[in-house]
């Protein structure tokens, strides 16, 4: 082999090293920052300001949060505008799987919803069964914020008044307030008003401007509520970032991330309580 010859090997050698080297570089830089379409509930609680540099500090991978209804953000997720999704609707969450957006759903944490009120109550709705409570606010005609916003808490909202044989959605009485707006904005509308609303116990617990508001409602199994987390699929959408959101996934639900679930609390009252099933 002459010199010549040697050379352009030699030159072709370090050509494919700086190829292999970028192409190394830009996929290292891609999988140092992930998109997660997530509800308000989760944001507005302060538990991602609580978890993410927990999970940065572990994996060296960041987070930005898009918080949204559950709706919305699996529809952020069908459109391929996030690599994972983390919400609280399972039926929704689940059709999201099965027409192939998502990866696999996996079960996180839980907490529970609260029927929010007037401190005296007007509608006399105050205890332990969600119907019964629904009941009494639709025959009082009190004042009621919905989120109206195709949230897992509206969901769960819509699907108490027809478990308690109302639809005041579809009726749209005057007592009743379709905000479209998130946990936070409906929970400021109904301390404004003085109003009654759905809201889930994180967000209810982490809220500042009470006012006039108290617990109503609480403590029925039906209330019960349950987040999962699905990975973007990178099939559908090639550019999702499948690795470091499955690493994202895996944190969560690894005795790490699970513990940091369990520990974040408000006044010494946990909010969220973590169940992931490996």
């Amino acid at each position: 082999m002459n010199f010549r010859h040697r050379s352009l090997r030699s030159n072709l050698v370090v050509l494919v090293a700086v190829l292999l080297g970028a192409i190394s570089a830009l996929t290292h830089a891609q999988d140092t920052n992930i998109t997660v379409s997530s509800t308000t509930s989760t944001e507005q609680s302060g538990l991602f300001a609580f978890l993410l540099p927990q999970f940065q500090r572990a994996t060296g991978i960041t987070v930005k949060v898009v918080a949204l209804g559950t709706g919305q953000a699996l529809d952020v997720g069908r459109r391929g505008d996030a690599d994972v999704v983390f919400v609280h609707d399972q039926p929704a969450e689940e059709k999201f799987v099965a027409e192939g957006a998502g990866v696999q759903r996996v079960a996180v944490m839980y907490n529970d919803f609260v029927l929010i009120g007037p401190a005296d109550d007007p509608a006399k709705a105050t205890g332990k069964d969600i119907a019964a409570g629904l009941k009494a606010v639709y025959a009082g005609k009190a004042r009621f914020v919905s989120r109206g916003d195709n949230s897992g808490t509206h969901a769960a909202e819509l699907r108490f008044w027809k478990q308690a044989g109302l639809e005041p959605a579809s009726e749209k009485p005057s007592w009743y307030r379709d905000t479209g707006s998130g946990m936070g904005a409906a929970l400021n509308t109904a301390a404004a008003m003085n109003a009654y609303l759905l809201a889930d116990r994180g967000t209810w617990l982490a809220f500042k401007n009470r006012q006039n508001l108290r617990i109503i409602v609480e403590g029925d199994s039906e209330l019960f509520n349950q987040y999962g987390v699905i990975l973007v699929n990178p099939k559908k959408h090639p550019h999702v970032k499948a690795h470091a959101g499955k690493k994202f996934i895996d944190w969560l639900v690894s005795a790490e991330g699970q513990a940091a679930i369990a520990s974040y609390k408000i006044g010494g009252e946990q909010l969220f309580f973590s169940n992931a099933r490996k």
